[in-house]
Order: C-alpha cells, then structure tokens, then sequence
C-alpha cells in the first residue's frame, strides 16, 4: 500500500496509489478519519478501512498539490549523525546513543512545493532521510518487536539552517524555520519493501549525486532507534522518526554547498519513492 497526502479542489485529503491515479480515502472516511494520521490511529484500533478492492481511482497525481505525507504529526523525531560517514566529516566523537532533536509540524512541506530558505540565513543545507512513520501505539517497545509499529517508510529532506544550528550545543533553532523540511510523496507500508538494508538512498542537488548510501549503513537501526526513542516517550500513529543523513553534506565541503532560491533537491530511496522539490527564498513578512 502507498498512502498520500494532498489538496485538489481546495481540500486537503489523503488517499491511496491505485493503478496510477489515487483514490480519495478522506473523501469516503471523513469526518472519523480527516486525515491520513487519524485514519493510522483508526487502523490501529481495528478500522477496516473499507477500501474496495474493485474501486476505481478518483484523481490523477496531475490532479493533486501533494502535502506532507503526515501533515500534522504529533512528534516528529530526527537522529543526528547516525551514518559513520557523516559522523567522521562533522569530527564528532562517536556516541553509545542516538542523537535526538525534535522538529515541529509547521516546518514540513510536501512534494513538488518549494522549500524555505529563511531571510535570516544563507546557509540552508540539504539532508537526505528515510523517515519512519509509526502505526501503532507505542511505548517501551522491545528491539525485536520494534518493527511491527512502523505504519511505512517514506523520503524526508531535513533541511538545516546551520548557523542557526551552531548557536548553542542544542539543534533546535537551526531545525524548526517554516517549510525547511520536504516529506513524502508517499508512505510505502513494509510489506511493499525487500531487502530493505540494502536500499540506495541518493540525495541530488541540480542533478549531482550529493550524498549516497544504504539504509544498511546506518549506525542506529530503525529498530534499534524504536526501541530508544520508545524507552522515554511514548509514539502514536502518525507519530515520524527521521533516521538520520548520510555523508556529504554541504557545511562540510570547501567551499560550503548550500542550497539557494532556483535550486532543484531530490531524495531518492529504492523502492520508497523519489522525493524532489525546488528552493525559494522565504516571503517578506505580510507579503
């Protein structure tokens, strides 16, 4: 199953990939289910779901302005330096526990929608991210049950103002400008996935591979991340856990590589789905 979350004739909706067009879930379950994070949450409590399996599709991808895949989650979680690579180029010790910051739901964007960069800073930086959505209520969930929470998999851009990152030891002001982090398109279920370890994900930057590894590569398993993150608070359905960026970014190269207005972003992971969306520069105020 491949959910998204979008907007056509001025509704936002969310909805399921069927024979290359989307059938509108939002249109069929509202109002118990107004959006794709309820609708987990209802699934998780036994919903259905009702979806026919004969049912036609109801818009085309041409049809629709794609909205973050979860447009509001309740937490969303990020990992910091959770490929070796990454950690080598930023020269931070290695760490026995992840690394965690928290973004807020006002700083996604979706898919084929311009990301922000901010009119205080020009150091806005790309980072390339499978995202982990969970579908299960979850709370002190063992490592070798941490899987069986997760609703699916998706491409994330967690978009880094990084002077406003190095202020102080804390991530969070460099992480939370609006519509700095791309989400989506789609929220592929496990069961769509093989060989999941050995998955490519690609970051592009106008067309040049800028960063490139395995989800294997990681330090901190999707597992491994649950089970953590579970320990100390508790995750809802739609609830998001960004796994972390491989090497390459763009603070640590001479001269910096920093994404500007004009700019095309791409996160490609196999079999997940390609993410792409362009930069401009953040509106005046009122404008």
């Amino acid at each position: 199953m491949r959910y998204v979350s979008f907007r056509i004739g001025g509704q936002a909706t969310y909805g399921v990939v069927r024979d290359g067009g989307i059938l509108d879930l939002g249109a069929r379950f509202r109002p118990r289910c107004p959006d794709l994070r309820t609708y987990l949450h209802a699934l998780s409590e036994g919903f259905a779901g009702g979806i026919p399996s004969g049912a036609a599709a109801d818009c085309t991808r041409d049809d629709i302005r794609y909205e973050p895949v979860v447009p509001t989650p309740s937490k969303i979680l990020c990992v910091g330096l959770n490929y070796e690579d990454h950690r080598q180029e930023t020269g931070r010790p290695k760490l026995t526990h992840p690394t965690l910051f928290a973004r807020f739901a006002d700083t996604l964007t979706g898919h084929g929608t311009s990301i922000l960069r901010p009119r205080l800073s020009h150091a806005l930086d790309y980072e390339g991210e499978l995202a982990v959505v969970i579908g299960k209520p979850a709370h002190r969930v063992p490592r070798d049950s941490a899987l069986d929470v997760v609703a699916g998999y998706t491409c994330f851009n967690d978009g880094s103002v990084r002077d406003w990152q190095r202020h102080t030891s804390q991530f969070l002001p460099g992480k939370n400008f609006p519509r700095t982090a791309a989400f989506g398109p789609e929220l592929v279920t496990p069961d769509e996935i093989d060989r999941f370890e050995d998955l490519r994900i690609e970051t592009r930057l106008n067309g040049t591979i800028v960063q490139a590894a395995k989800l294997g590569d990681m330090i901190f398993s999707v597992a491994d991340l649950i089970a953590y993150v579970t320990a100390f608070t508790p995750l809802a359905p739609g609830d998001v856990l960004a796994t972390g960026t491989p090497g390459g970014v763009g603070f640590t190269r001479e001269p910096p590589l920093f994404m500007k207005a004009g700019d095309m972003v791409e996160v490609a992971i196999e079999g997940i789905g390609r993410l792409e969306n362009d930069v401009a520069d953040e509106p005046e105020l009122g404008g």
